[in-house]
């Protein structure tokens, strides 16, 4: 299997520390973000990276290079012009990802979990996507997805259907997902794509499931949630 991290985005919520430096290189506990991510995904086995790049990516090529240090591969997917937003991102890296239709994993950059990546989920054949999702923090009190018997609805789905205690079983999309390379087919065209239209197209014909994420997570979108979220993890040590 092979992975890809998402790391282009520009942390205008981070100013003035991204300014600098990159959001996945900023640091919790003394290791930058996206160290994290590739130090769990070498653990089980994931050895070739994809990593897109925009805003100040030769500072996150300086600090990786090309992998060796970590044990894995590095490939690099750079958007020169301008933000592609998620799936524009992903479908541009693409054919650095596809084996057949083989799934890969998707990881944002700027979040910190403690998840370990294992055991990873089987998708079947009609499975297109498989999400993981978090109790809805303050930032996104109403969250994103309905999760009911591991299959994912978009929320406006699911109180069309009617569906019961909508609330207490919508949840935040962590940024953690597995996807089929066929997910993407419709949209090659597309240079600029947001990922939610996309899963919620999917969601509509049954083929995304999910599951909760246990443990620590965080968005880390603002200065002073990566201040709270080092203070925890210094608290934890």
């Amino acid at each position: 299997m092979k992975a890809m991290i998402l790391a282009a985005g520009r942390g205008e919520r981070m100013r003035p520390l991204t300014d600098k430096c990159p959001k996945p290189l900023l640091c919790v506990a003394g290791i930058p973000l996206i160290e994290y991510h590739i130090k769990k995904l070498a653990k089980i086995g994931v050895s070739d990276i994809v990593i897109n790049l925009a805003w100040l990516g030769e500072r996150i090529v300086d600090y990786l290079q090309d992998g060796e240090k970590f044990g894995v591969n590095f490939q690099y997917s750079w958007e020169n012009d301008g933000a592609l937003e998620t799936a524009g991102g992903i479908i541009k890296a693409l054919p650095k990802l596809v084996e057949g239709n083989e799934p890969f994993l998707v990881v944002n950059g700027d979040i910190y979990i403690d998840y370990d990546f294992s055991p990873l989920p089987h998708l079947t054949e009609k499975q297109q996507a498989h999400l993981w999702v978090v109790d809805n923090p303050p930032h996104n009190v109403s969250g994103d997805f309905y999760l009911n018997d591991g299959v994912l609805q978009s929320k406006q789905q699911a109180e069309w259907e009617g569906k019961t205690e909508i609330q207490k079983n919508c949840f935040t999309f962590s940024g953690i997902g597995l996807y089929r390379p066929s997910l993407f087919h419709a949209y090659l065209d597309h240079k600029v794509m947001p990922l939610a239209p996309i899963l919620i197209s999917a969601m509509k014909q049954q083929q995304v499931s999910g599951e909760k994420l246990s443990g620590v997570w965080t968005d880390v979108g603002t200065p002073e949630r990566l201040q709270q979220l080092n203070m925890k993890i210094q608290g934890m040590g």
